[in-house]
């Protein structure tokens, strides 16, 4: 049988007027910014004047830890989405928007899958509204004005050597990782040590996916240490005179996208943090917005819930106000062959056996997500590969797992593929059996929060951080951060930071090797391992196959 690329079912779309998506959701045309005829930002007014109203219920999808065999966390949320509009709930999504660096580098697009997407799948994947170019600049911005204060006497007595406001661009490039910048004489300034981190790892792009409003996000901008003098006291953005600019940069960045699925229900699409370097979720106004004007929302958080899940439970919730009533937990039969040992080459053969031996992997998941008080319902993304015997194999070992596993065919059949998903994940929001709490109390010491972190949701034995690092979370707390939550940058496939490692692995390490204070944003990340806020490409990467064809249309991103 002969399938339907995702682009070619994306350029077949019955696209209606972004203005009807809006009136599902009882938006105004007055209170949409059209980007074209598909997509509009939602207006600052509207959202000031929904406030007040009370919130539907919120439902957030997360997955395993990611293999090269695909789970479908998108797709998942697009297609939970639309059954729950099916079956007659007035439901809305939230997700992310797409980095270019994956996009060219091995994803090759981020708007869902199949006959469960998001439209205009190209532009979505591509420049989009161009927030994460307003981002970018904004950052970019404000490190030009950090070496321009440098060089114009130094007014405010930055010590050279601890800028620790780096630069940024939302495309991989490892060269970028660790350079030296103003060599060439005295006119381009003093050389020194820095280096670039890819746009969604921005501290920029934690602050507006967190912040309220405007006036929110110009204080958590000028919240920015970008550097220390010689007492080690702090510069802060707002020291520099950039937050004002910065803020104009982003006013229209500020406001939440909307476009729609295939089958013409609403999709708001903003901010686009990574998980494993960042906090992994689209932005609070974005989310809390939905939840005005929808019943159920329906929101994802990056990679494997020891990554995504857990922040969006322990930075995102904890900000906002937030809290989930129900999480969909994504897997794959491909995906717990492969946690069980079997080549990729070889999962379309049937082996229940390793379906048994990778079913620990979502095991441990289902456990850590049900600590925070929360029901969890499995969501089996099909494919054609799999058997029943497969399958039946994933739903008795999440039965043994206190939970339920619903088969979903959301990729061939849209929202028929997941009316009983959707039914199941009504029945649980409505009956008020969460009972969420975050991991950590705010006045639990930095290191004691890694530790956490680290023990009950990586089941490390311990962490390891030097005499160094131990000092620098000391110097925070005393500083007045020690309340702020972690973020945890690690590789997400594994839960110890050797990607290597698959299943539910125990008896591990948890090496931190440096920490950064992100006191706009409000959070501690602690980088793990080996894992880089500045991405490479693989060997082949996807941008190898994207062009457009005789035809002018785009080829590649899938």
């Amino acid at each position: 049988m002969t399938y339907k690329t995702d682009i070619e079912i994306a350029r077949e779309a019955s696209k209606r007027p972004i203005q009807e998506i809006g009136a599902k959701l009882g938006i105004s045309s007055d209170d949409l910014l059209p980007y074209g005829h598909d997509k509009a930002k939602v207006s600052a007014t509207l959202i000031s004047s929904v406030r007040d109203r009370p919130n539907g219920k919120l439902v957030l999808v997360t997955a395993i830890n990611p293999t090269p065999a695909g789970e479908g966390k998108t797709t998942t949320t697009v297609g939970l989405g639309d059954g729950l509009n099916r079956i007659g709930k007035k439901a809305a999504i939230c997700i992310r928007e797409a980095s270019l660096g994956p996009c060219f580098g091995m994803k090759g697009g981020a708007a869902g899958g199949g006959y469960a997407q998001v439209v205009p799948m190209e532009d979505m994947n591509l420049h989009f509204t161009g927030d994460f170019h307003a981002i970018t600049s904004a950052h970019n911005l404000l490190s030009a004005m950090i070496d321009n204060h440098i060089y114009w006497g130094n007014d405010l007595q930055i010590d050279e050597r601890r800028v620790v406001w780096r630069r940024v661009l939302d495309m991989n490039d490892r060269a970028l990782r660790d350079i030296v910048t103003s060599l060439g004489g005295v006119a381009n300034g003093f050389p020194r040590q820095t280096g670039f981190d890819i746009t969604v790892a921005s501290e920029v792009m934690a602050i507006l996916c967190l912040s309220n409003d405007l006036e929110d996000l110009q204080k958590r901008l000028g919240d920015i240490i970008v550097a220390y003098r010689r007492d080690r006291s702090p510069i802060y953005c707002r020291d520099i005179k950039a937050d004002g600019a910065m803020t104009v940069l982003l006013k229209d960045a500020m406001q939440p996208n909307l476009v729609q699925t295939l089958e013409n229900n609403p999709a708001f699409v903003h901010g686009g943090p990574f998980a494993n370097i960042a906090h992994g979720c689209n932005s609070v106004v974005a989310t809390t917005t939905a939840l005005k004007l929808a019943d159920y929302v329906v929101t994802e958080a990056g990679f494997g819930a020891d990554l995504g899940a857990e922040k969006f439970m322990n930075i995102k919730c904890r900000k906002a106000g937030l809290a989930p009533d129900c999480v969909v937990l994504v897997a794959t039969v491909r995906a717990m062959k492969m946690n069980g040992g079997v080549a990729k080459v070889d999962l379309g053969t049937e082996n229940v056996d390793a379906v048994n031996a990778g079913c620990a992997n979502l095991g441990r998941h289902i456990e850590n997500v049900k600590s925070f008080g929360v029901p969890v319902v499995v969501a089996i993304n099909h494919f054609v590969t799999d058997t029943d015997a497969e399958v039946q194999a994933v739903k008795d070992y999440v039965a043994t797992q206190g939970s339920e596993a619903i088969l979903c065919q959301h990729w061939a059949k849209g929202s028929e593929g997941t009316e009983e998903l959707a039914t199941r994940v009504a029945e649980i929001a409505e009956s008020g059996a969460s009972q969420f709490s975050p991991l950590y109390p705010d006045d639990m010491g930095l290191f004691e929060k890694i530790e956490t972190i680290a023990k009950r949701i990586y089941r490390a034995d311990e962490v390891l951080a030097d005499k160094k690092i131990r000092d620098q979370l000391s110097a925070w707390e005393e500083a007045g951060y020690g309340n702020l939550p972690v973020c945890m940058a690690k590789t997400q496939y594994s839960f110890s930071t050797d990607p290597n490692l698959r299943g539910a692995p125990t008896g591990h390490s948890l090496p931190v090797r440096e920490v950064r204070l992100s006191a706009g944003a409000g959070f501690i990340v602690a980088i793990c391992g080996e894992i880089m806020t500045m991405p490479g490409l693989p060997r082949v990467p996807s941008a190898e196959a994207i062009m457009l064809n005789d035809m002018g249309n785009i080829e590649g991103l899938f």
